[in-house]
């Protein structure tokens, strides 16, 4: 342990050569693309828990979480050709807020990936902001459903097999 008071220590962020903590042999670290997706999702907000679920979605599926309004944390799977949000309660999303209308919004499956559609409402559908008619769905992307702010995470094995 370095007291801070003691003007000794040497400065581990100082520039080799000046008496910083770099010695001759040091090496670069790189880190597992594992580790960086950990970091980033701790940046997000994700906790363990969502990493887990996000991380078992088996391919052609997705996940959206509410990240604000009502029922924060609330999970739900997209792992059909379509999915219907709204406030009707026999829609495949239940959104209970008057915001919501009760044939809101839709998501669409397009071989691995999503689409949503604006169903008419009242108050719109929001994709990271704008609103839309219909937009396609990257991971991380932001969709608002009246006051519901949901996060889209596709299936990570979708992600790894559009990457190469």
């Amino acid at each position: 342990m370095v007291d801070a008071g003691d003007e000794s220590a040497t400065d581990a962020s100082s520039a080799p050569g000046q008496g910083g903590g770099f010695a001759s042999g040091d090496t670069t670290a790189h880190f597992t693309d594992d580790f960086v997706a950990q970091l980033a999702a701790m940046e997000a907000g994700i906790s363990p828990e969502e990493q887990e679920s996000i991380a078992a979605l088996p391919s052609a599926s997705a996940l959206l979480i509410v990240r604000r309004g009502p029922n924060v944390g609330a999970r739900f799977l997209l792992d059909g050709d379509l999915t219907v949000a709204g406030r009707h309660p026999d829609a495949d999303i239940f959104l209970d807020d008057v915001t919501v209308s009760r044939r809101h919004a839709e998501f669409i499956r397009v071989g691995t990936a999503f689409q949503v559609r604006d169903l008419g409402s009242m108050n719109g559908t929001y994709f990271d902001g704008v609103r839309i008619e219909s937009a396609l769905l990257s991971d991380g992307a932001e969709v608002q459903v009246g006051k519901f702010r949901l996060t889209f995470y596709a299936s990570r094995y979708d992600l790894a097999a559009q990457s190469r």
